[in-house]
C-alpha cells in the first residue's frame, strides 16, 4: 500500500534496515527489491509517476524511475540502493539498525548511499507537479558495487531522459565533475610443464610471465608519459600488478603462471582501445615463445566520466557549496548518465572513506544542508527551467 514519506530520520530508519546487498560471491548477494518497493510506496503518495523495471540480467533486483512533472530538460536525482556486504566481527553495532551516537548516524548503507534517497524525497517534499517546468526524476539502480547491471539496464532502455543529472555519492557535499574508469584483467599463460633438472622438457610459463611484467610496466610508463591531467590528485592512469599464481612445485617448470592487473585510465581513454594494445603488445612478447597467451576480463569495466566546466550545473554546484568541482579516482554510474546525454556531476553527503567500512556513519551536520542544497537544485533546473 502506498504511504507518504514518513519524517526524515524514520525514513533512514527504514532504508538501513532492509537488506540490499551485492557481490560477486552468491554467498553475499541479495536482491534490492525491498529497498525498490519502500522508495516506490514513498513516491506514489507524492504525485510522482513510479515505474519498477526489473534487471533483464537478475529479474529479483530492479530499478526504479520516478518521475514528477511533465516535459523536456530536467532534473535526475540519481544513487544505487545496493551496499557491499558486512564483515559481522567487525561491525560493534547492528549494521541493519540506525544507530545515533557522538553526532552521527551508523549504519550499512549510511555514507554509500542509501541515505541520498531519503534527502532527496525530503526535497522533493516542498514541490508538486505543478510548480515545475520541467521534470524532476529519482533513479534508484541495483548493482553499482558488483555488476553494474542496473547502469547498464538504464542505457539500453534509453531512459530517464533529461538535461541535468546528480549522482548522490560521498563526495562531502563537493561537487565532482571527472573520474577515472577502471578495467581489471587476467593474463594466464600455458606453457609445458616437466623435470626441472633439463629445462629442454618443458616450457616455463613463469619465465615468459616475467617478460610479460616487463612489457605491461613499459606501457604503464608509456601512458603516463603521454597522459596527465592536473585536475586529479593522482594526475596519471595507474596499472597495478595486484595478483600472480603460478607452478605448483620448485621441481617442476612451471606450466601455468596468471597474472591479474588492475588499470585506471583518465577521461579520455578508452576502455577497448587500452584492451586492445595490452593484447597486442603482450601477443608480440611472446611471439616465437611457443607459450599460450590468453586475456580475459574480470569485469566489464567503467569508464572514465568527464562533464565540462562550464557546463550549468557545474557552475550552479559551486556556487550552491563554495567549491570548486573536483576530480576523484572512485568510479561511480556517472559515465553511463552523461552518455544518456545528461550533463551529470557527482554530490553528496557523507565521505568515501567511510564507504565500505565497518561502522560505517554519516554525520548529522550533513542531513540539512543536504536537503537545502538539492532543493535549490530543484528550484534551478525543474523550476525556473
Amino acid at each position: 500500500m502506498s504511504t507518504s514519506p514518513p519524517a526524515l530520520l524514520d525514513m533512514l530508519t527504514q532504508l538501513i534496515a532492509r537488506p540490499s546487498m551485492s557481490s560477486v560471491s552468491p554467498a553475499f548477494d541479495t536482491s534490492n527489491r525491498e529497498v525498490i518497493e519502500l522508495l516506490a510506496a514513498w513516491l506514489e503518495p507524492m504525485g510522482f509517476e513510479v515505474e519498477v523495471l526489473p534487471l533483464p540480467s537478475q529479474p529479483h533486483k530492479a530499478n526504479l524511475i520516478a518521475t514528477l512533472g511533465k516535459g523536456s530538460g530536467g532534473l535526475v536525482l540519481s544513487g544505487h540502493t545496493d551496499t557491499v556486504p558486512y564483515d559481522e566481527g567487525d561491525w560493534s553495532l547492528d549494521p541493519f539498525k540506525l544507530t545515533e551516537r557522538h553526532q552521527r548516524l551508523y549504519g550499512l548503507g549510511t555514507a554509500d548511499m542509501k541515505s541520498f534517497f531519503a534527502l532527496a524525497i525530503e526535497a522533493a517534499r516542498h514541490f508538486r507537479a505543478g510548480d515545475l517546468n520541467a521534470p524532476l526524476i529519482l533513479l534508484a539502480t541495483a548493482d553499482e558495487e558488483s555488476s553494474m547491471d542496473g547502469a547498464k539496464a538504464i542505457v539500453e532502455l534509453g531512459r530517464p531522459k533529461a538535461r541535468y543529472a546528480v549522482v548522490g555519492e560521498p563526495t562531502g557535499l563537493r561537487p565532482v565533475r571527472s573520474h577515472k574508469g577502471i578495467i581489471m584483467e587476467a593474463i594466464r599463460i600455458s606453457g609445458l610443464s616437466g623435470h626441472s633438472s633439463d629445462p629442454s622438457l618443458g616450457n616455463n610459463a613463469m619465465e615468459g610471465m616475467h617478460k610479460v611484467m616487463g612489457e605491461i610496466l613499459a606501457f604503464r610508463d608509456e601512458l603516463q608519459a603521454t597522459h596527465h591531467n592536473p585536475l586529479f590528485q593522482v594526475p596519471v592512469p595507474t596499472l597495478n600488478l595486484g595478483h600472480i599464481h603460478g607452478g605448483d612445485n620448485p621441481n617442476r617448470i612451471c606450466g601455468h603462471c596468471e597474472l591479474h592487473i588492475d588499470l585506471r585510465p583518465l577521461p579520455g581513454m578508452g576502455l577497448q582501445e587500452l584492451r586492445e594494445m595490452i593484447s597486442q603488445r603482450l601477443a608480440h612478447t611472446l611471439d616465437g615463445s611457443g607459450l599460450k597467451l590468453e586475456i580475459n576480463s574480470l569485469i566489464d569495466g567503467t569508464p572514465p566520466m568527464h562533464t565540462d566546466a562550464h557546463s550549468e550545473i557545474v557552475k550552479m554546484a559551486e556556487k550552491l557549496t563554495g567549491h570548486d568541482a573536483e576530480a576523484v579516482a572512485f568510479c561511480t554510474e556517472g559515465p553511463y548518465l552523461n552518455s544518456m546525454g545528461m550533463e551529470t556531476i557527482i554530490l553528496g553527503p557523507g565521505h568515501i572513506d567511510q564507504a565500505h567500512q565497518p561502522d560505517e556513519f554519516i554525520g548529522l551536520d550533513q542531513l540539512h544542508p543536504t536537503v537545502e542544497l538539492l532543493r535549490n537544485l530543484i528550484q534551478r533546473f525543474c523550476v525556473q527551467a
